[in-house]
């Protein structure tokens, strides 16, 4: 992410003297790539490629590298990074994170009424939903544009259909790497925490230290001393939690967030000294988890992909793979 001098928080805790991206591009370059090699022969076989995997792996820092294309773009995705939750398991000391509110306004609107809002809070949940909902409708609209290439009784308009399609491909791509992104986010405990650079001003009866531990640890120790073989190792089985995805992803960031203590603990305990192996290994297995949950998602949108509906009027993809409707007055746009 990047933390940037920002708004830290109602009660905040010791601020960056600059951005601070998550896990700094080696490790989101990592993540993508670990990924997008670990995808089961189900997915298109356009994402099981080596340089689809090359591809992520760079498009995956792009929400980091726009940074600084000017104030307002900065200032409304900065707060997409991250979520600040306290000890209590509240926001900046305020209303519960949970349960997750449906719609960024509604969250909105339980920060206001806590003197808050979701810039000083920050949205990451919502990041991670939103980019997922999108590569849903991608994968969608891939589904139907190659089955209409593919049905000889729509050759006519077949020259458009791989063209879109290509034009897909790249979206889907571009999508993933935001995805990946977000979620890769999601795995670094600091982005989940109102002690995100250190414990800053809040209770400390354990003495953990106030420091500035963000940067170093998700950028020098990661770009230093993780190799890119061992986060692949860590990675978990595909799991499919069979539930909402909101829910997948309250349980996901949840995991991270209980990070939070063992992180401080580990740092009290010389962990992320040079030459220590615990830092490296800390790292890696937060790094794989993000890159196993990116894998999975992936495969989760495309498995709900099939059930969904595109173009206009709406066509659904399931009557389009059947043979029943011919998408091409619906995609190509009958306004």
């Amino acid at each position: 992410m990047k933390r940037l001098l920002l708004a830290a928080a109602a009660c905040a805790a010791v601020a960056t003297s600059g951005p601070a991206h998550a896990w700094g591009g080696a490790g989101h370059r990592m993540q993508g790539q670990a990924a997008m090699r670990g995808l089961p022969d189900e997915v298109p076989a356009f994402l099981r490629t080596r340089q689809a995997a090359l591809d992520v792996g760079e498009l995956v820092r792009e929400p980091d590298r726009s940074k600084g294309a000017g104030k307002l773009h900065d200032h409304d995705r900065d707060a997409a990074h991250f979520i600040d939750i306290d000890d209590e398991g509240k926001l900046l000391g305020g209303p519960a994170w949970l349960p997750l509110a449906a719609t960024r306004a509604d969250y909105e609107t339980v920060l206001r009424s806590a003197g808050l809002d979701q810039w000083k809070a920050g949205y990451l949940p919502y990041s991670i939903l939103d980019r997922y909902q999108q590569l849903v409708a991608d994968l969608a609209y891939w589904r139907v544009l190659d089955a209409a290439e593919r049905n000889p009784e729509w050759k006519a308009n077949r020259k458009w259909f791989r063209q879109d399609r290509v034009r897909r491909e790249a979206l889907i791509l571009k999508g993933i790497g935001e995805l990946g992104h977000f979620v890769g986010d999601g795995s670094q405990p600091l982005h989940l925490s109102v002690h995100y650079n250190g414990w800053g001003d809040y209770p400390n009866p354990a003495g953990y230290s106030t420091a500035r531990l963000h940067g170093p640890f998700e950028g020098d120790l990661v770009r230093g001393r993780v190799p890119p073989a061992e986060v692949e190792a860590r990675m978990a089985p595909f799991r499919s939690c069979a539930c909402p995805i909101e829910q997948r992803v309250v349980d996901y960031l949840t995991v991270g967030w209980k990070q939070v203590i063992p992180f401080y603990e580990l740092e009290k305990a010389g962990g992320l000294k040079a030459g220590d192996p615990r830092g490296p290994e800390f790292a890696a297995v937060r790094l794989a988890a993000g890159a196993s949950e990116l894998r999975d998602l992936i495969v989760e949108a495309w498995r709900d992909s099939m059930k969904s509906k595109v173009g206009w009027k709406p066509v659904a993809v399931e009557d389009v793979l059947a043979g029943k409707v011919d998408p091409h007055p619906s995609l190509y746009a009958v306004d």
